[in-house]
């Protein structure tokens, strides 16, 4: 049975641009907030109306972390204590998440630590999208729902008409997700092995599959500095690729992101817009998954399949 507890969507600082397009598409307008700063940066955030009895989502991206993250968790606490009813936090990109696992000695498993401090600030569930590793869903002790990028990137590939298609992934790591995006267009598979000196530094890449005469579609959740993918796309054309573009669905874009991008032999860049774009780049696309995301707290609201929302193969 459908929910009767009336629906408040609000925007952190970070994440306004998006809000305004779910809350929109949803069909309604976001909810009064306002973050006043105090002069040394502590953050008081308030609502600006009553959530009493409210199923609140509250939407924000993380990064930067350090001011994003601890902002959401006080709205989900400012949330709790004014007698919300269930609070959803609507995180479109999930920082931390490549600290997954402990890859060398004396190092912090950051996803599971952000995922305490969700808990422990009372948030009841998360949504986001493309995580940069599915099993971080395990970390929480409440529902996620895991949204898939392929359900606006595939209808955009689809679009092209790509004769002799190759998905790939510039990274061994990535292996399941390109598969997954190849399944919808019953498309092979190509890998790039790539070995790192230090982070955001790559020592050697080899392509490990047949990419001559293909239009190779390389597919990875994130893009930060932008060096892996240049690389690879370089390396699989001087393979014999007949063109070569990347799909990503959070534009990191850190360092000389841009300039990379531009200034490499991709024909384009698809991202989401999961965080927002801060310079324009003639090789990049941005697709909206505000769409996406409305739909899936209409299904939250109607207590509804969210897995309805996934394109399938």
């Amino acid at each position: 049975m459908a929910s009767f507890n009336p629906v408040k969507i609000f925007s952190g600082s970070q994440s306004t641009y998006l809000a305004e397009k779910i809350a929109h598409y949803y069909g309604k307008d976001l909810g009064g907030y306002t973050c006043r700063h105090f002069s040394d940066g502590e953050m008081s955030p308030s609502f600006e109306e009553s959530v009493r009895g409210c199923d609140v989502f509250l939407i924000q991206s993380t990064p930067p972390p350090g001011d994003n993250l601890l902002e959401l968790l006080l709205m989900v606490d400012a949330a709790r204590r004014a007698s919300a009813h269930y609070v959803t936090v609507v995180i479109p990109y999930f920082g931390y998440a490549r600290q997954d696992r402990k890859d060398k000695p004396r190092v912090s498993i950051a996803a599971k630590l952000v995922a305490n401090m969700l808990e422990a600030s009372g948030a009841d569930r998360l949504m986001t999208i493309d995580l940069h590793a599915g099993q971080i869903q395990g970390f929480f002790d409440f529902p996620v729902d895991h949204l898939e990028g392929t359900s606006v990137f595939v209808p955009y590939i689809k679009s092209l008409n790509l004769e002799n298609l190759v998905i790939a992934s510039p990274d061994v790591g990535g292996a399941n997700r390109a598969r997954t995006f190849a399944k919808h267009f019953n498309a092979d598979i190509v890998l790039c092995d790539k070995h790192r000196k230090r982070a955001n530094e790559i020592a050697s890449m080899q392509v490990i599959g047949d990419v001559e005469g293909a239009n190779v579609v390389l597919v990875d959740d994130l893009i930060d500095t932008g060096g892996t993918m240049c690389k690879a796309a370089q390396i699989i054309l001087e393979k014999g690729a007949q063109s070569v573009r990347a799909v990503c669905t959070h534009p990191v874009m850190s360092g000389k992101a841009h300039e990379n991008i531009a200034n490499s032999v991709l024909e384009e860049l698809v991202v989401a817009d999961t965080l927002p774009m801060k310079q324009t780049n003639d090789k990049i696309r941005v697709l909206s998954v505000a769409e996406l995301f409305a739909k899936a707290i209409g299904r939250i609201r109607d207590h509804e399949s969210i897995s309805s929302l996934f394109i399938k193969n």
